[in-house]
């Protein structure tokens, strides 16, 4: 899982399998370790609309709907994208990139711009 985060922008991609973790397990978490806290982010159903975003204890986690990630998992959908307390959230299925070959991008999503 891939975040980047500017002002009040979250963006996660996520990979084949982590899109398939979070629809079988119903919650995916990673974790960047700093010398004396570690800072956690995931992603996790919740029976609701829309996506949601909260942050508590260094914690930061995306709620979404199983309808979404249903839809994520059987159709082309790439992105959802929506506001929730002033944070725009964007979730995206993460696709091999052009410009970095050397990078293993084996669960990457195929990347429509990329001629074979």
């Amino acid at each position: 899982m891939k975040i980047r985060i500017k002002d009040n922008t979250v963006r996660i991609r996520l990979t084949k399998s982590e899109v398939a973790s979070l629809s079988e397990n119903g919650r995916i978490i990673s974790k960047t370790e700093f010398l004396n806290k570690d800072f956690v982010y995931g992603i996790e159903i919740l029976y609701q609309d829309g996506l949601s975003i909260s942050f508590e204890d260094e914690e930061m986690m995306v709620q979404m709907p199983k309808s979404y990630v249903e839809e994520w998992v059987n159709t082309d959908r790439v992105t959802f994208e929506e506001t929730h307390n002033k944070i725009l959230i964007l979730l995206e299925k993460d696709f091999v990139c052009i410009d970095r070959p050397e990078e293993d991008q084996s669960d990457n999503y195929p990347n429509p711009n990329l001629v074979c």
